[in-house]
């Protein structure tokens, strides 16, 4: 008869918990998204909400290699950096966009003077002046004709449109703003209009 030899008992197996690397994952994603967005101009300012989402979640990600329950440190600090980056693209377009926008606001409510000047041999001429939305109209019958304005606006200079009468002859409009001549054109005959736009 065998004797049978007791086997000591089984000791269960350790199992060490298996790293969660997904927050560290999600602040990269973010991150790397949030970087790509912020490069493109106008629509760069929007990426604002990923960047800031992945450096939230890259420090979360951060703590929680340090507390070692998470082993993606390199993923994690490259989304950190790439949030970080990101985030000072999106902080230099919006100081960028608006400057520009307190630029084009002065530009606009800068006042011009403007100088509108016709001449030429006609003596039979409706001038059309001013700015673009509130022009003016006169009867000439002895050129040169001036008339000195204040403009505001995007087209500070305006318009001058010449409609030669019947009688014919030549016509030359001019438009001159603070000083610097914008535009100048010539035409010549009977019912020619020649237009100059001050830019």
């Amino acid at each position: 008869m065998s004797q049978q030899h007791p086997y000591p008992p089984v000791q269960p197996m350790q199992v060490a918990p298996q790293p969660s690397n997904g927050i560290g994952t999600t602040g990269f994603i973010l991150g790397l998204v949030g970087l790509v967005i912020s490069l493109i101009p106008i629509i760069g300012t929007i990426a604002w909400p990923l960047v800031i989402l992945g450096i939230i979640f890259s420090a979360i990600g951060l703590v929680r290699i340090k507390n070692r329950k998470a082993n993606n440190k390199g993923l994690t600090i490259a989304g950190l950096a790439a949030s970080v980056v990101g985030l000072g693209i999106c902080i230099t377009w919006t100081i960028v966009t608006a400057m520009a926008v307190n630029n084009v606001r002065a530009e606009l409510d800068r006042v011009a003077k403007v100088e509108y000047e016709v001449t030429g041999t006609a003596t039979e001429v409706t001038v059309i002046y001013g700015e673009v939305l509130k022009t003016q109209e006169e009867k000439v019958t002895k050129l040169p004709w001036t008339k000195q304005t204040e403009n505001k606006g995007a087209l500070k200079g305006g318009s001058l449109v010449v409609t030669n009468g019947a009688k014919g002859g030549s016509v030359t409009c001019k438009i001159t703003v603070d000083g610097k001549v914008v535009s100048t054109k010539t035409s010549e005959g009977a019912f020619t209009s020649v237009s100059c736009i001050g830019v």
